[in-house]
């Protein structure tokens, strides 16, 4: 199996020969590791703050660089997140089988055009793929750990995809001062390794983290040094994957995003943005899916 040996040197996760499976470093305190629908005693775990649960949290330890790579559920207000995954999972089952194209992400994935929205896929992505059969499970707000909680409850159950693209990392970046870099690098990883895992027939888009915001901005230039952490895993040592680095295409020569494919937020894309992304990932995908 091509991911093993790609993989081995991870560090913060482990693979366990005998069961195939995926393991990680740490091993998540939730009640109901894995499954969906959820137990009483998960629902009432996950109903606490995300910061309550982080890896070292039950036992009195802070252990930040292991955040981005142990499954975490996410925190809006309420059980608003968790209501948006169970109607993602609702929209899974309905679509289960094969698909051609499955997206995994946050905002800037949801708005290819989400069942969260209008469940109508935007202008840039069916001009590139207008005969593909796409299903969107990006969630605005994610990091990386919240998506590897979501893909081991529910989040995939049933799905076939011939081909995968993974975009994931821009929230890390909120907390890069307490978990660094590389622990975000290490997270993106784990995302790619439990789609592996999952779905070992498919081929995978890494797509790095876009840029966002201005240069010597925090926020910026700790894209930039993850996306370089990015680089030193060589996922593409794995044959069924592909890394896609959009970086040049959405700044100008001065380093300076390019205004008109973002939204105002600086952070977002606009549809001009989406279609230089389609752009980019229509050769891959095209040889992924045959044409």
């Amino acid at each position: 199996m091509p991911l093993r040996p790609a993989l081995s040197s991870l560090p913060y996760l482990l693979f366990c020969s005998a069961l195939h499976a995926l393991e990680y470093a740490r091993k998540p305190a939730d009640p109901q590791p894995t499954g969906w629908p959820l137990s009483v005693e998960e629902s009432a775990y996950i109903g606490k703050p995300e910061y309550e649960r982080r890896p070292g949290r039950d036992n009195n330890q802070h252990l930040p660089k292991l955040w981005p790579a142990v499954p975490s559920a996410g925190t809006w207000t309420g059980t608003s997140w968790v209501d948006t995954h169970a109607k993602l999972v609702d929209y899974v089952r309905k679509n289960a089988g094969p698909c051609d194209v499955l997206l995994v992400g946050d905002s800037i994935t949801q708005q290819w055009g989400s069942p969260l929205d209008k469940g109508v896929l935007n202008a840039a992505w069916l001009m590139a793929f207008p005969h593909a059969k796409t299903l969107n499970i990006g969630i605005g707000g994610d990091k990386t750990q919240n998506v590897l909680w979501r893909l081991d409850h529910g989040g995939v159950d049933g799905l076939k995809p011939r081909a995968i693209v993974l975009m994931i990392g821009n929230n890390n970046m909120f907390f890069t001062p307490e978990t660094g870099i590389a622990a975000v690098a290490q997270g993106v990883m784990a995302c790619l390794a439990n789609l592996r895992e999952k779905f070992p027939e498919a081929d995978v888009v890494v797509a790095k983290i876009l840029p966002c915001h201005a240069p010597k901005t925090r926020f910026y230039e700790d894209i930039l040094l993850t996306n370089a952490e990015i680089d030193k895993l060589n996922l593409e040592a794995d044959p069924k994957v592909r890394v896609l680095d959009l970086t040049k295409d959405f700044l100008d020569a001065d380093g300076t995003i390019k205004q008109a494919l973002f939204t105002p937020d600086n952070i977002h894309l606009s549809l001009a943005g989406y279609e230089i992304y389609a752009k980019r990932l229509k050769p891959l995908l095209d040889a992924m899916l045959g044409g």
